[in-house]
This record gives structure tokens, sequence and C-alpha cells, in this order.
């Protein structure tokens, strides 16, 4: 899994007819430190994040799993958790 902060949602008016009713966010990557990592990347929000919220999410072949039909939904990232806090050890 990886963090994210969401800094912004996609509007679609035509899209994949599997992601009808999918909301998609603009999430910014970052470290475990709390410093940005690469580019805003677009994933589809399974947990109903707001803006400026931490998450997680995933990629690749896992980004579809908590999609309603993994096998045929093109999702390249997905958010599946709202970060409350991190504890450093």
């Amino acid at each position: 899994m990886n963090m994210a902060k969401v800094i912004g949602t996609i509007w679609a008016t035509v899209k994949n007819p599997n992601l009808e009713g999918a909301k998609m966010q603009i999430i910014q990557p970052y470290d475990m430190e709390f410093n940005k990592m690469g580019g805003p990347i677009v994933a589809v929000d399974t947990v109903g994040a707001g803006q400026g919220e931490f998450v997680y999410y995933v990629t690749s072949r896992e980004a579809a799993l908590p999609l309603k039909k993994p096998l045929l939904t093109p999702a390249d990232a997905s958010i599946v958790g709202i970060v409350d806090r991190v504890d450093h050890v």
C-alpha cells in the first residue's frame, strides 16, 4: 500500500461503463515522512475520501479488486483507506 493526499476531483461525462457512479480523485503520493513523491495521479475512490485527506491507495492489478467487476474495470489506482494518524517508532 502507498500513502497520498487527495488534492482534487475528476469529473468525467463519459467513462467506461464499469466505472459509472465511481468517484475519481486526484492524489499526490507521499512517503511515510510526508515528503511528496513524483507527480499527482488519478485514483478511483472506494472509501469516500475528501479533499485534503491522507489516504492509502493501491496500484496495478490490485486497483480493480475493490470494484464491483474487478476483471472488467480499467483502473490503475484505487483509494482503499483513509489515514487517521501516523505513528513513527
